[in-house]
């Protein structure tokens, strides 16, 4: 297998491309239209910033991809990975944009569109092609990069590899009289330090602010006696990494012991549950049951699990109500918690894969409540 760092190739992009092309007539629709965001850098490699010029990639099974892009943008559409593998159609300012796109589609069909298309592109394309119309790529082709290859199998190891490494080390700064920013600012320096090209987010939750999910880094002194949820993640050789432990600053109560004790044991069995066949829901049943049992059900306020790729958060989505069934090479998140307003929280999450037999972990420091000073 290639290094996780080595590039993808043209003919990767062909393949996903082709690939995204047969789901989309096994779907019903006459193609895809995917805007600038992580489908287009999944499909092609380019990675443009969107603005109100159209670029735009059409795929139709038996049909070549053709990527419409601003002519001022065409030579950097030109030098990334992907471009061997499209046909390039530039269009100049001053030329109607959803003219060139609207002749790839003919007079009618029915499409799937990334999701953060703009409004005006989309309205723009349905004026010039009235007989088209549009559905999500969520809706339509929520599985589009959920799977992963060898490769991107590699790279999200990898990353989540680096994340570990950067909670090993943070376990040795001191918490206790510092602000939460200033541990989030060593957490965001680590993962820089352990090969991450961008950082996602770094959560710090000290004793009450730990009972938000999602509480952001602040002001706040850390204390003795608060235990502390750490929740960090960003992009690694293009995939995510998001990781969350909780730790204690000095020595914890039998009840916060308890608690962490609880949300690890949920953690374990949503791990245990992951299996080719089960479904999405399965994975959320069997953390929440465990919650739930020793009492603590309406504390767990959120869905137990996201899909991560080229995005630390996309689909499929680990909560009740998901009927997708897990396949090997999906990756997503295992990360329960409880949350007591006023007091404190904890979440322990792990990245995972599904196998030809279960699950396997990109994160595999330990889930016992560390002690930090």
């Amino acid at each position: 297998m290639n290094a996780p760092d080595d590039p993808f190739t043209a003919e990767d992009y062909r393949a996903r491309m082709a690939r995204a092309a047969r789901s989309a007539a096994e779907a019903g629709l006459d193609g895809l239209l995917v805007a600038p965001g992580p489908d287009l850098v999944h499909l092609t490699g380019y990675r443009p910033v969107s603005t109100e010029r159209l670029t735009l990639l059409h795929l139709a099974e038996g049909r070549d991809p053709v990527l419409v892009v601003p002519t001022l943008e065409a030579p950097d559409a030109r030098r990334t990975a992907g471009a061997d593998a499209v046909t390039l159609r530039d269009w100049t300012d001053g030329q109607d944009p959803y003219a060139v796109t609207g002749a790839l589609l003919g007079g009618t069909g029915r499409y799937g569109v990334s999701d953060n298309t703009w409004a005006m592109h989309l309205l723009g394309l349905q004026r010039r092609v009235p007989g088209s119309s549009y559905v999500a790529l969520t809706e339509a082709l929520p599985m589009l990069r959920a799977v992963k290859d060898a490769a991107e199998l590699a790279r999200l190891e990898a990353a989540g590899a680096a994340a570990d490494r950067a909670y090993e080390e943070i376990l040795e700064v001191r918490f206790a009289g510092r602000r939460e920013s200033e541990v989030a600012a060593d957490l965001a320096a680590l993962l820089l330090r352990f090969g991450h090209s961008q950082v996602d987010f770094t959560v710090v939750g000290s004793g009450p602010n730990g009972a938000n999910p999602h509480h952001e880094a602040g002001d706040r002194v850390i204390e003795q006696g608060d235990m502390v949820v750490l929740d960090f993640g960003g992009l690694k050789d293009g995939y995510g990494s998001d990781t969350s432990r909780t730790v204690h600053v000095g020595e914890p109560t039998t009840e916060e012991t308890h608690i962490h004790n609880v949300v690890r044991a949920a953690q374990q069995a949503g791990f245990d549950a992951v299996r080719p066949g089960a479904l999405c829901q399965d994975i959320d049943r069997a953390a929440r049951a465990v919650i739930e049992s020793a009492g603590y059900g309406e504390y767990f306020i959120h869905r137990t699990g996201h899909g991560i790729g080229v995005t630390t958060h996309e689909p499929p989505y680990m909560i009740e109500g998901e009927e997708q069934p897990l396949v090997p090479g999906m990756c997503f998140s295992i990360e329960p918690g409880i949350y007591l307003p006023g007091r404190f929280g904890v979440r322990i999450e792990d990245i995972v894969t599904v196998t030809g037999s279960g699950g396997r972990r990109f994160n595999n420091t330990p889930r016992e409540l560390a002690l930090v000073e």
